[in-house]
């Protein structure tokens, strides 16, 4: 690092991602803001820096040995820092200990027999609270969310003829169970159900799949679908509504012996795109040869069916907030609670790097032919089918609390 470089960031002053220190302090308090700091994006710590921003420079003797120690004493899964000294001027020297984002998260300090998750918030570090802590898990492919418990719900709660028709039509399983202590006991092993303290329950994959009123129990498994008459939220809306529905549809036999899916047994995906239509689409002014009126889709149907897909199977359960989908006069706008995970952005999305959050959802929607094989929808589906549907891609936005994506419409 160039010395130009090290004073633009010093005086810059700390943020969530630089951290100053005097050289003196000990080993906990060094690793406490190395752990946090990979909790996060990475970043860099300044020994021989004050808080405000003033050079007291570096005294310790072989510093680079005890930082390597320190840190590979106490930051557990291990990581690998980058060590540089600055000459700023005759007197002073100040160390950069650089380190990227974690890949093995959750990192922690180990001291005094304990483990602590520590994560940055601004320019301070603290403690992470257990839901913090199981986003940390998740980010890091070390908890599947979708596996959790749900707390006061029970085989009860899912609906029998959709996991009937599952196993039966769907995975072709010769082996139905016949009883409800044998369905408890396969619904455990696909990762339906749970074993609770009294009781088994629903996971969270379960409830959101076959759940018969999947809110009741996860208040955040439904979609909020809100239409505004403009191109800004407003007061007023055509609009706000918020669907609590099993995530698969329910297919039956009719008289010719063939599997239909009615508008009766819709699943959250088919009612959403039921729901939305009348603000997405419009009727053309003229009738075709069969008497009927066209309907012209201000977006790609499919590509609007991929996005909502998409969302369900990869957001974050730990995040207590419905997915929203916000339409407007000129856009069409998708929040999915959660950030990306296992250090996926946006570019690898787009390339068609695969990653999935949540396998077992994903693997369902599979079997229902929701998802194609390649589970690379963005890439195949989302960007081309917008592109040339109405001349412009997909914007994408990514925060530590969602994913927002937006389509617009053709100019």
């Amino acid at each position: 690092m160039l010395k130009s470089e090290l004073l633009e960031i010093i005086a810059n002053g700390e943020n969530s991602g630089v951290e100053f220190k005097r050289d003196d302090i000990r080993p906990e308090q060094l690793a406490e803001e190395v752990v946090a700091m990979t909790n996060l994006k990475g970043g860099m710590l300044l020994l021989g820096v004050e808080d405000d921003g003033s050079i007291s420079g570096i005294a310790r003797d072989r510093l680079e040995e005890w930082v390597m120690n320190a840190i590979a004493d106490k930051v557990h899964p291990m990581l690998l820092p980058y060590y540089e000294e600055v000459q700023l001027d005759s007197d002073n020297r100040v160390a950069v200990v650089s380190f990227t984002e974690g890949v093995s998260k959750p990192y922690v300090l180990r001291h005094k027999g304990r483990e602590d998750v520590f994560i940055r918030v601004g320019s301070t570090s603290r403690r992470a609270t257990r839901e913090q802590q199981a986003r940390l898990f998740a980010s890091g492919g070390m908890l599947h969310t979708e596996a959790l418990p749900v707390a006061g719900s029970s085989y009860n709660s899912l609906d029998h003829e959709r996991l009937s028709d599952y196993l039966k039509n769907v995975l072709a399983d010769p082996d139905i169970p016949q009883n409800k202590s044998s369905w408890v006991n396969r619904l455990i092993g696909l990762g339906f159900m749970a074993e609770g303290i009294s009781s088994p329950v629903c996971t969270v994959a379960g409830m959101v799949l076959f759940g018969t009123s999947p809110r009741r129990y996860l208040r955040q498994s439904g979609i909020r679908v809100v239409a505004f008459d403009g191109e800004d939220k407003t007061y007023q809306s055509k609009i706000d509504k918020i669907l609590d529905f099993p995530l698969v549809g329910l297919w039956k036999e009719d008289e010719a012996g063939e599997r239909r899916l009615s508008e009766m047994h819709f699943g959250l995906i088919e009612r959403l795109v039921d729901l939305i239509e009348p603000y997405i689409s419009e009727e053309s002014g003229e009738i075709d040869s069969h008497f009927r009126r066209e309907r012209r889709w201000y977006y790609p149907k499919a590509a609007v069916r991929e996005l909502v897909i998409n969302a369900l199977a990869h957001r974050d359960w730990t995040r207590s907030v419905d997915i929203e989908i916000g339409i407007y006069n000129d856009r069409l706008e998708l929040i999915s609670p959660g950030t990306l995970q296992n250090s996926m952005t946006i570019e690898k999305m787009l390339a068609g790097q695969r990653s999935p959050r949540n396998p077992t959802v994903v693997e369902v929607l599979r079997d229902y032919g929701y998802v194609d094989a390649r589970g690379m929808g963005v890439r195949t589906k989302i960007v081309p089918l917008l592109k040339q549907y109405n001349g412009n891609e997909p914007h994408f936005e990514l925060t530590e609390d969602y994913l927002k994506t937006t389509f617009y419409k053709k100019k």
